[in-house]
């Protein structure tokens, strides 16, 4: 992309170069002459008139008239070798013919013609064949005729042109072009001369011109125009010191700054050749009072924000563990709609200007317009292709550990400059409230700016063209004299004569020596050729300079990366001595192996750089490097832990490095500790996603604990084939599951319905008397219920209030909440719809005192009847029948045991210990090893394991019947623990990861169902192991290691 806007740019500024080779600005005059209208009606002498339209009819004849003035290096054009290369030179001329693609057209075909004939020609030829040479004295410049000699100056050629037709303007044009690129021997264009002038040469004359064009308009313009001038340039140069401080600010000194101007001048070229295309001309004076204002308009705001977009979500992570494509698109993503949306109502407000007739105006917003579409183009294309190109130099610096150590804190008068002109040193609440109010003020300054022109408050870029060639002068006179003889000789006598006068092309005669050609010509021609070519392209004073400085570049930047991809990736095996913060010793890691990864030690190398021997800096130096965490080593971080610099709890965001911050955080709890044992601990920090943890799921986090996870099954669950996850650390409980699995399946499956659906909340109110507590029951179970629905059901689309439940203790009053949640547990949003619910009750009870949004009437992870009567959550009943010989077979045992069994333990003897809800043998090890594996809260087994597990012997006592019934299953799908990868994969091997497309709640209904019949598989297999006296003998022989009496210490994760 880098490459093809370059190549594209690089044409562009050819193009362009050879329209602006005519201009004063680059040639060697320092005036120039703008063409002229000269107009006669009914056969009277020329007039003046200032434009083409302004007092003429369109019925005109219309001539153009173009002039080649030839002067000589000794004042004397008459010299016979001088007047023979001259009339070898307008033969040249008049065969001269255009590109083969526009036609072959030459002057006879474009010529000014009556009868078929070319009406007009001032030549040298003229003159040759008339003896009278004052008859053409107005052709030649200071004509000296003595008795001695005879000499002139200067020549001047004129030729006449039809300008009937907008394609003969043209061509005309195109005409004009390839004759002032002519060469013959001795005649050399005065158009071109600067591309053989040196560099100093070249750019004296530019800004020699400049300094002089600048003053002409200032002695012309009003003083209104020149202060709005004044005030857009000192803009312009706000502009581009505000981007180079806001991307100093952002860690790029000059490149990317550099990059966003090259940004907006490849976009003002494109923009030029747009316009010149659509044939709207741009006069240099009105560009050079539109560039300032350009600048502001497309402004750098854009690129700005992309910038930052980027290396935000670059510093998320390190780089190192970065995909450098996604985090670029990540930006692109988040910015290109406000930045479209932005340049969208900005190209139509320069659109609606450019429709006025205002003229200059109508150029600017033109150019505008377009510009700024170019702009918006090029940014998200090769703008965001040096951003990534930046990062992966970020990336390969921070590979090979070369991060650089800031420099201390400039003084104030710098601080004060960067908060002037910078953008970076607020907050980031701050930036997101200042962006839209920039892109406001920066959008009504071009409403204002577009209609202080549409009123003319001022006439900036309205000024004149410059000077004019004069009707008046000898030698032009003359020429539209002979032009008029002629129109009043012809047959359209009776129309008016518009002739456009051009300033002449200059040609200088130059004497030489060498006029013995040693190579013959047919070699001679090629070989000018190509070096006419060579020169215009590769030996331009300018472009050649900056093609050799990007070949280096170009040739560095590969090498470079060559020399880092080829470069094996540096280890190191040495530890570091720190220095002792506090009096207590630092405990040295037993001889184990270092559990910290190969890639963790390389960062924090990488982040220590800088540092001679491991020696950590003092408080105060570390202090002043706190907004640059990648300079400070993992001791220093402790140092200013320890120090109150930094909180503990917000390490996160201060390292910018999550992995990193848990690394010192484990640090500061070992040496603050009695053991002093976590630092060189086998807990696991490396590859977690904590990104995902923090702030949703864990605090203070120091790592995670692997538990291992087993699957039982496949289970035939409602005619659906069902694996089932299990996170648990207690043998064989996978495998019990497992067994009952087989057996149910044998049967034919389990069976499962959901009863009921609603999370429930219950808030506790506080009334001055019973009476008026009773009042309020009876509003809430009256009319009161419709009221207090509607404000629950206003706070989320999934929530749905389904019914309330009010209970009195003296003055308290107690409401329980029971409401659908969609596919998530629920509480959050319950909890919400309950605050409103609250206010709006308040509103018909104003004395009354909300104690609690949770009033333990709810009841929520504790053992409550409520729970086990009303339901929480999920109610899910499963059954299945299990045929005789498969209980003898897979069980080992007989149904009648198993019926009595379920009877004396299950039911009496739970009933014998006033159990609520307990009436099971081990409900809540299978539904917590599956919460554990799906992400669900595991506090909330205590009320979710309320279970029923009934057997009854069917078919004449042949076979086995049993159901578990679970009033309380309090599970979801989205939100929690359901947010980390590893218990998403789980929920994806489920088919129930995220929200139901079209039927909410579905989903963690599904769960709820999987987890009943998984109890129930689990119920029958412990059952059948307690019937059968085989519960110990199994315990003994897969949950027991025997093969070591001793464990030696060691970590579940192989580093």
């Amino acid at each position: 992309m880098i490459a093809g806007i370059l190549i594209v740019s690089s044409f562009s500024y050819f193009y362009l170069f050879n329209l602006a080779r005519t201009s004063d600005i680059f040639s060697g005059t320092t005036t120039r002459l703008y063409p002229t209208f000269a107009y006669s009606e009914n056969g009277k002498p020329f007039q003046h008139v200032d434009t083409q339209h302004g007092q003429m009819g369109g019925d005109a004849v219309s001539i153009q008239l173009k002039q080649i003035l030839i002067t000589d290096s000794q004042n004397n054009i008459l010299e016979q070798k001088t007047l023979d290369s001259i009339l070898r030179f307008e033969d040249v001329i008049e065969r001269t013919t255009l590109d083969e693609i526009v036609g072959q057209f030459d002057y006879n075909s474009l010529c000014y013609q009556q009868d078929d004939e070319c009406v007009f020609t001032q030549s040298l030829a003229n003159v040759v064949k008339d003896d009278e040479l004052l008859q053409h004295k107005a052709l030649f410049g200071d004509l000296k005729i003595e008795e001695s000699t005879t000499a002139a100056a200067s020549i001047v050629l004129s030729y006449a042109f039809n300008a009937s037709t907008a394609y003969r303007q043209q061509l005309t044009s195109l005409w004009e072009q390839k004759v002032s690129t002519l060469n013959s021997d001795d005649l050399v264009s005065l158009t071109h001369s600067g591309s053989q002038e040196d560099v100093i040469t070249w750019l004296f004359i530019i800004t020699r011109n400049i300094v002089l064009r600048i003053k002409e308009l200032i002695e012309m313009a009003d003083n209104i125009d020149i202060i709005v001038i004044l005030a857009g340039y000192v803009m312009m140069l706000t502009a581009f010191l505000s981007l180079y401080m806001n991307m100093r600010s952002m860690g790029s000194r000059y490149t990317l700054a550099t990059c966003v101007v090259t940004n907006g001048f490849f976009a003002f070229m494109f923009a030029l050749l747009t316009v010149h295309a659509l044939g709207v001309d741009v006069y240099p004076v009105v560009l050079a009072e539109a560039i300032p204002f350009l600048v502001v308009t497309i402004g750098f705001e854009r690129h700005i924000k992309l910038t930052k977009r980027v290396f935000e979500y670059s510093k998320e992570t390190p780089l190192t563990r970065q995909e450098i494509k996604k985090t670029v698109l990540r930006a692109v993503d988040s910015v290109a709609l406000p930045i479209a949306r932005d340049c969208i109502m900005e190209i139509t407000v320069l659109a609606l200007g450019a429709k006025s007739g205002v003229s200059g105006l109508r150029e600017f917003c033109l150019l505008s317009a377009i510009l700024l579409a170019y702009d918006f183009i090029i940014m998200f294309t090769w703008y965001t292709a040096v951003l990534a190109l930046k990062l992966e130099l970020l990336r390969i610096r921070e590979i090979n550990g070369s991060a650089k150590v800031p420099k201390k804190t400039t003084g104030y008068i710098r601080r004060t400059v960067v908060k002037a002109f910078s953008d970076n040193v607020n907050s980031d609440s701050n930036l997101k409230t200042d962006e839209p109010m920039i892109g406001r003020v920066k959008l009504l300054l071009i409403v204002g700016f577009v209609a202080m022109h549409l009123f003319k408050v001022c006439t900036a870029f309205q000024g004149s063209a410059g000077p004019q060639v004069s009707i008046t002068e000898t030698g032009v006179a003359s020429v539209l004299e002979k032009l008029l003889e002629h129109h009043r000789a012809s047959k359209l006598a009776h129309l008016p004569l518009l002739v456009e006068v051009f300033p002449p092309l200059p040609f200088h005669h130059v004497h030489s020596s060498l006029n013995q050609a040693i190579l013959p010509q047919s070699i001679i021609k090629p070989l000018e050729y190509l070096f006419d070519t060579y020169a215009v392209y590769i030996q331009h004073p300018v472009i050649s300079k900056w093609i050799t400085l990007a070949l280096f570049v170009s040739l560095f930047l590969n090498t470079y990366l060559f020399k880092v991809a080829k470069a094996p990736t540096k280890t190191t095996t040495t530890t570091t001595t720190t220095t002792s913060v506090t009096p207590e010793p630092v405990i040295k890691p037993v001889i184990t192996k270092q559990v910290v990864p190969h890639t963790e030690k390389k960062r924090h190398i990488a982040a220590a750089a800088g540092l001679t021997h491991g020696v950590v800096r003092t408080l105060e130096e570390c202090a002043e490097l706190i907004q640059s965490p990648e300079a400070l080593s993992n001791e220093e971080i402790v140092l200013l832990v320890q120090g109150g610099k930094i909180s503990p709890y917000a390490l996160e965001k201060v390292v910018g490095d999550l992995e990193r911050a848990v690394y010192i955080r484990r640090a500061l709890i070992s040496r603050a500790s009695m053991t002093k044992t976590l630092e060189t601990s086998l807990v696991p920090v490396a590859n977690y996603h904590y990104e995902k943890v923090m702030g949703a799921c864990c605090e203070n986090v120091i790592g995670y604990m692997p538990i291992p996870l087993g699957v039982a099954g496949p289970m035939l669950i409602d005619n659906e084939s069902i694996h089932i996850p299990m996170a648990t650390t207690e043998g064989c409980l996978v495998a019990s599951a497992a067994r009952g699995c087989k057996a149910i399946n044998a049967g034919g499956g389990a069976t499962t319905i959901v009863t009921a659906d609603g999370m429930t909340r219950g808030p506790c109110v506080e009334f001055p008397s019973i009476v008026d507590a009773g009042k309020c029951k009876a509003f809430i179970e009256g009319e009161g219920a419709q009221i207090i629905t509607e404000a629950f059901n206003s706070t989320s689309r999934f929530a749905r209030l389904r019914k309330l439940k009010v209970a009195l203790a003296g003055k308290l009053v107690f409401i329980r909440f029971s409401t659908t949640t969609g596919d998530a547990m629920g509480m959050n949003m319950i909890s919400k719809g309950c605050e409103k619910a609250m206010s709006v009750l308040s509103e018909y009870f104003p004395e009354m005192q909300v104690i609690s949004l949770s009033g333990n009437y709810c009841t929520d992870k504790k053992p409550a009847a409520i729970n086990w009567i009303e339901g929480r959550g999920k109610s899910v009943v499963a059954e299945a029948v299990i045929p005789g010989p498969v209980v003898e077979k897979v069980l080992k045992t007989t149904v009648a045991a198993l019926v009595e069994l379920n009877i004396s333990k299950n039911l009496v003897g739970s009933a014998m210990a006033g159990s609520v809800g307990g009436f099971n043998a081990h409900a809540a090890n299978i539904l917590t090893a599956v919460y554990l594996a799906t992400g669900q809260d595991p506090a909330q087994n205590v009320e979710s394991s309320n279970c029923i597990t009934l057997m009854k012997a069917i078919n004449n006592g042949k076979d086995l019947h049993i159901s578990c019934s679970m009033p309380s299953i309090e599970v979801g799908t989205i939100g929690g623990g359901t947010i980390l990868p590893p218990q998403q994969a789980m929920l994806d091997m489920l088919g129930v990861r995220g929200p139901h497309p079209t039927e909410p709640g579905t989903n963690a209904q599904r769960l709820a169902r999987i987890i009943c019949a998984s109890v129930m598989a689990g119920e029958l297999s412990l059952m059948a192991a307690l019937a059968a006296g085989h519960l110990v003998r199994a315990h003994m022989a897969h949950n027991r290691n025997t093969a070591n009496a001793a464990p030696v210490p060691g970590t579940c994760i192989k580093s």
